[in-house]
């Protein structure tokens, strides 16, 4: 297993004027990886940087810790790939066109065959692999080309917007699909503008904006920046008070508070509990909120745009 999933300094493309990525440093461990961001926020370009597809102009780009402009066919071999659009021949079965992506990643015909009977038994298609891909439903085709990306057995797949256009119950589906890559210890980038389902299958994240890389880090541990949910039984217009002269962020409304640590040094817990008994004050509940990954992201732009 790599060190480094993606490692990047410098990583900068454009398109004519149009900046794509900026100054993109990135040190990305093993495992299930998201790539988030708005349309446009420079996802897809990145996935083909890092198939070798785009040559950037700046910067540098190494995936399994090989370099993708000096051995693009060597990262090619180890990387399986899972488009986003449309692309996959209606006249074929599944069997065929499966099969026929394996030998052209070098597998000899028999045991292409088998690979592709093993690839569409692992994402629900065995049943319809002798159909012709023109009559699969969308969610069929989502794993017939996430198949495909597997068929050449990769150490790692990247998936651009996996869940695209698929309906409830198909987006259970890949998305348990999507965990289940992992044990098989199959890294994971899944590039997608749906937070929720960064959360739930990937255990780091980056969230790219205008090319740009607003935040790189693990998803566990979010809940410990997150804010305190106060309920008083009482109005708490004089807590709030007493909590923001302690250095605590506080938002109030009627019986509710939402307290943030902000520059206050001593746990915020204790603080909002000696306020309480200094007030007078009748509490009825307290919990700590965990932050989502759209809290992180919306707080990240935020600091980003205030920046000079």
């Amino acid at each position: 297993m790599p060190d480094l999933l993606l490692e990047t300094r410098g990583l900068t493309h454009r398109y004519g004027d149009v900046v794509a990525l900026l100054d993109v440093d990135l040190a990305v461990p093993p495992g299930r990886v998201g790539l988030v961001g708005a349309n446009g926020a420079g996802k897809t370009t990145f996935l083909k940087i890092l198939l070798g597809i785009l040559d950037p102009p700046a910067g540098s780009v190494r995936v399994l810790e090989t370099d993708v402009r000096t051995d693009p066919l060597e990262v090619r071999e180890r990387v399986g790939f899972m488009p986003e659009a449309a692309c996959l021949p209606r006249d074929q079965t599944a069997a065929d066109f499966i099969g026929y992506t394996a030998e052209l990643a070098g597998l000899p015909p028999r045991a292409a065959r088998q690979r592709a009977s093993d690839v569409l038994t692992l994402t629900g298609l065995h049943e319809e692999r002798f159909r012709p891909l023109g009559g699969f439903s969308t969610g069929m085709q989502q794993r017939a080309k996430l198949a495909q990306a597997l068929v050449h057995d990769p150490a790692l797949v990247l998936l651009d917007e996996p869940t695209a256009g698929l309906d409830p119950e198909g987006r259970e589906e890949m998305l348990d699909l999507i965990v289940r890559l992992g044990g098989f210890g199959i890294n994971v980038v899944v590039s997608s503008h749906v937070l929720p389902d960064i959360e739930r299958t990937c255990e780091w994240v980056i969230m790219l904006d205008g090319g740009k890389v607003l935040r790189s880090g693990p998803i566990a541990g979010l809940e410990e920046t997150g804010a305190i949910e106060v309920e008083l039984l009482d109005d708490a217009t004089a807590v709030a008070e007493a909590l923001r002269t302690r250095g605590l962020l506080v938002d109030a409304e009627g019986h509710r508070m939402t307290v943030r640590p902000g520059s206050a040094a001593l746990d915020p817990f204790a603080v909002i509990l000696d306020a309480l008994a200094d007030q007078g004050a009748g509490l009825r509940r307290m919990a700590k909120r965990s932050l989502t990954l759209e809290d992180v992201f919306l707080g990240a732009e935020t600091e980003s745009d205030s920046r000079p």
